[in-house]
């Protein structure tokens, strides 16, 4: 079944995380792309803890083109392990769900 999802990615960059939002809703892998700059990150990453800004996306599209929307993310995303996080879309106005679905139908 191809359910609605919420893709989540944190970029270094705002430039990389612009051209991967274009580039996703411009081949219809997704809906929308909300860039939310900057977020402040904390993590730990080999052993060392690290704060940076980074830039999120919140991706709405289907889970018929998570594997896609990967790709782009790891061919555009300059991190070793690029942060992708798939979150199942439980409920929504219908509306805004069906427009998902058409709006995330790869031609």
């Amino acid at each position: 079944m191809n359910e609605a999802l919420l893709v989540i990615s944190n970029f270094p960059s705002l430039e990389t995380a612009q051209h991967s939002a274009k580039e996703l809703v411009e081949n219809q892998l997704a809906a929308c792309v909300n860039i939310h700059h900057p977020v402040q990150s904390v993590y730990r990453w080999q052993g060392k803890m690290e704060k940076v800004e980074e830039v999120t996306l919140h991706i709405k599209t289907t889970s018929n083109n998570l594997s896609k929307i990967e790709q782009v993310i790891i061919k555009n995303h300059p991190y070793e392990v690029p942060e992708i996080i798939a979150i199942k879309i439980e409920s929504g106005y219908a509306p805004y769900m069906q427009w998902i679905a058409q709006e995330s139908r790869q031609n």
